[in-house]
C-alpha cells in the first residue's frame, strides 16, 4: 500500500517540539566547565566498579652495549594511581502545577541552565582542589565548597618570581603574576620533561586584570591570531593557553589579614577526571505535591596522575 503524503512528522514539526531537559543540562554543563577539557578524561560511563586503576608508566634510561656482553635489562618501576568514583552530585527542583501553568516556558530553560552550571562548577572545583597535591604537596581532603573554601597549598610558589615558596605565616607572601614569574614556572615545566603541548594556565579573574595591565601581554603574542576556542580562554602566553576561572582555590595566612588564591600551571597528564555517569536529568510527577520533580545528577571521580605535572601559584585575591 503506498504511503500517504503531507504527514506531520518530527521533521516538519521540529519547531514545535521542545528540547529535552537532558540536552539542555548537558549543553550548560559543557559550556561552563573550564577544567574538563584540559585534563585526562576517562569515559567510564555506565560501567561497573567503584575504582579505576591507572598504571603509571615510568621512563627508563638507555644503556651502553658492550661488545660480547648481554644487554642491560632496565628494572621496571611502575606504580598505579586509583581514581575512586565516589562523587555523586545532584541538583533538584520541584515545579508545582500552578507555576507550570502560569510561568513562561523560559523558567524551564533557566532551571536546566542552572543545573548544568551547578554541576559544572562542582566538577571544576574538585579538579582545582587537586592542585593542592602538586609537587609533593598534601592533597586537601576537606576542601569545602566552590563558594566557601580555604585550601592548603604546602608545596606552592608565589606569582612574582615563580620560585619562592608560598609561606602562609603572618600576612602571607603571595604576589601577583609577573612576566619573570611565568617564564620561571614554564622553565620548571620544561625541566620536568613535560610535553610542550597540552599545557594550561588557569587563573582567577583578578589575575586577568593584572596580566592585562602588563603591556607585553596585551600584544598579539598574548592574544593570539585566532579567537579563543575553549571555554574561559582569554589568550595564550608563550604558547600556553590561559583560562580564567572563578573556581580557583582560596587560601589564607595565619593572621588572616590577606586573602589569596591559587593559579594552576599544569600539563593534561597531571590530572584525571573519570565520569561513571555523565550528566543525567529526570522528571517525575509527584501527585502528593501536585508538581513535577526535576533532578539532574552525575557520578564521577578525580585524581592526581602526576604530581610533578603542575604547579600551584599563590596570588592575592584582590588587587590594590
Amino acid at each position: 500500500m503506498p504511503l500517504g503524503t503531507n504527514h506531520t512528522t518530527v521533521t516538519t514539526a521540529a519547531n514545535f517540539i521542545p528540547e529535552l531537559w537532558s540536552l539542555e543540562v548537558i549543553a550548560a554543563y559543557k559550556a561552563n566547565n573550564v577544567m574538563r577539557s584540559r585534563v585526562t578524561l576517562f569515559n567510564h560511563n555506565k560501567r561497573k566498579g567503584d575504582t579505576i586503576h591507572v598504571p603509571n608508566f615510568t621512563r627508563s634510561l638507555a644503556a651502553a652495549k658492550a661488545a660480547g656482553s648481554q644487554v642491560t635489562l632496565s628494572a621496571p618501576h611502575h606504580s598505579v594511581t586509583n581514581i575512586v568514583l565516589d562523587k555523586h552530585y545532584e541538583y533538584s527542583k520541584l515545579l508545582e502545577d500552578i507555576v507550570a501553568i502560569q510561568a513562561l516556558d523560559t523558567l524551564r530553560q533557566a532551571y536546566t541552565d542552572d543545573a548544568g552550571y551547578a554541576l559544572a562548577r562542582q566538577v571544576d572545583f574538585d579538579l582545582h582542589v587537586l592542585g593542592t597535591g602538586f609537587q609533593g604537596g598534601t592533597l586537601d581532603t576537606s576542601p569545602g565548597t566552590p563558594d566557601a573554601n580555604t585550601l592548603s597549598y604546602d608545596a606552592a610558589v608565589i606569582g612574582s618570581d615563580g620560585s619562592t615558596a608560598w609561606d602562609p605565616s603572618g600576612a602571607g607572601n603571595g604576589a601577583d603574576l609577573t612576566d619573570a614569574g611565568i617564564r620561571r614556572i614554564l622553565r620548571n615545566m620544561d625541566d620536568d620533561n613535560l610535553p610542550l603541548s597540552d599545557r594550561s594556565i588557569v587563573i582567577p579573574p583578578v589575575q586577568k586584570e593584572v596580566l592585562l595591565g602588563i603591556p607585553r601581554f596585551t600584544e598579539q603574542a598574548f592574544q593570539g591570531s585566532g579567537s579563543p576556542i575553549s571555554t574561559g580562554q582569554i589568550g595564550n602566553i608563550y604558547g600556553v593557553p590561559v583560562f580564567v576561572s572563578t573556581n580557583c582555590g582560596h587560601t589564607t595566612n595565619t593572621s588572616t589579614t590577606n586573602a589569596y588564591r591559587a593559579c594552576l600551571f599544569f600539563h593534561k597528564s597531571a590530572l584525571a577526571l573519570a565520569e561513571q555517569m555523565a550528566v543525567r536529568s529526570q522528571t517525575q510527577y509527584k501527585q502528593e505535591y501536585l508538581g513535577d520533580l526535576f533532578t539532574a545528577d552525575m557520578i564521577y571521580g578525580v585524581a592526581v596522575l602526576r604530581d610533578n605535572g603542575g604547579y600551584a601559584v599563590i596570588v592575592p585575591a584582590t588587587t590594590p
